[in-house]
């Protein structure tokens, strides 16, 4: 990828910059709980967005998308926004940095990527990440904190992509770190590294894509944190991260069927997130993998935001002796995530392929992934 975007900048731009990178993202488990002032389990992966840069002594941005073979070309105040969703992401970064009291100026840049599209990995976060991280060390000798890139990156989306994401993704695309996973608190957004070295004790991850996407809608999201928000009025807490079963129980008759099983998900999840915690640094992945297995069905029963693709997946993990699986991502769509024993991984890539075809009439697609390093200068 480098050798294309370094031929391509040669060719387009006569000189050659800076690369940086910066990666996609999973979350091995503490799904939906983000905006319940929960703690949710992230780490970068090795699939990147990567970029060269070169300052070019103007006051436009010039930017190639290799992948989308795409120019776009734009200054940098408010009014020079661009029509493109894919330069928004970019010039996003730049005004934010900007606003923040930063400095930006012109600059030539050909980006790629290999963060799949779609499957859930946060490719958007990774091209956030990598320009937040470029620039601030381009032209802000990298006094810009890496806590504030993250919001940089949260805030583009906000601003300029008019999607209203939390901080996880950009957090984990830019303090990833190789052979660690990341608990994140939601709330105070106090975090720890844990090690994981799935391989040294033969495990791998393997990201199953069912390729489906639920078009969806009355907004089910929304649905699902306004039920957990009347829940938490009715306990008298902030939010869910705050109550426990027994609160729950208490107040069974004054809340719904459906609201009392998104909150019992929810409280269930948070405790899930802290036994993974305690399981990795014993090396115990099969407490692990047992806890993704009861997350699936968290999601799928009591938040119901699976879909019958992802729930096969599931089922066909289970019967080939995976160590752990879950849907991963929003839901209705997108991934499962497993953690598969070596000595298991082929058998159960060859049936999940043909089980799934036989049925849906195509195969899942395949992404192994490693944890690696976040935002960073190569």
């Amino acid at each position: 990828m480098k050798e294309r975007i370094s031929k391509l900048f040669q060719e387009r731009f006569g000189n050659t910059g800076s690369f940086y990178a910066s990666p996609g993202r999973i979350n091995l488990i503490g799904e939906h709980t983000d905006y319940n002032g929960g703690f949710v389990f992230p780490g970068a992966i090795d699939k990147c967005i990567m970029a060269e840069i070169n300052i070019n002594g103007t006051d436009r941005v010039r930017v190639y998308s290799a992948d989308m073979d795409s120019y776009v070309e734009f200054g940098l105040e408010e009014k020079d926004a661009p029509q493109e969703q894919w330069a928004r992401y970019i010039f996003g970064v730049c005004r934010e940095i900007i606003k923040r009291g930063g400095v930006v100026k012109g600059f030539d840049t050909v980006f790629a990527g290999e963060v799949p599209l779609g499957a859930g990995l946060s490719s958007s976060a990774a091209l956030e990440s990598c320009f937040a991280f470029a620039l601030n060390d381009l032209f802000n000798e990298n006094k810009i904190e890496k806590f504030e890139l993250a919001l940089i990156g949260q805030s583009t989306e906000h601003n300029y992509c008019g999607v209203n994401c939390g901080i996880m993704d950009q957090f984990a695309s830019v303090f990833g770190k190789e052979s660690c996973l990341m608990r994140l608190d939601c709330r105070s957004l106090e975090y720890a590294y844990y090690p994981f070295h799935a391989a040294d004790h033969g495990y791998k991850l393997v990201l199953l894509n069912s390729k489906v996407k639920h078009e969806l809608v009355d907004s089910p999201y929304n649905k699902r944190r306004e039920s957990c928000e009347r829940v938490a009025k009715q306990l008298g807490v902030e939010t869910l991260r705050d109550a426990d079963m027994a609160m729950l129980d208490a107040a069974r008759d004054s809340i719904s069927d459906e609201d009392y099983k998104r909150a019992r998900y929810v409280i269930g999840e948070k405790q899930r997130v802290l036994d993974v915690c305690e399981a990795l640094e014993k090396n115990d992945f099969a407490t692990v993998g047992e806890r993704m297995y009861q997350t699936h069905e968290g999601l799928s029963k009591d938040y119901e935001v699976s879909c019958e693709e992802l729930d096969f997946l599931n089922d066909v993990a289970r019967e080939c002796g995976v160590t752990g699986s879950r849907i991963m991502g929003g839901g209705f769509g997108g991934c499962t995530i497993n953690l598969v024993r070596d000595d298991k991984y082929d058998a159960f890539i060859a049936t999940a392929k043909q089980k799934f075809n036989d049925k849906y009439g195509h195969e899942p697609e395949v992404i192994p992934v490693v944890i690696s390093e976040g935002a960073h200068k190569l």
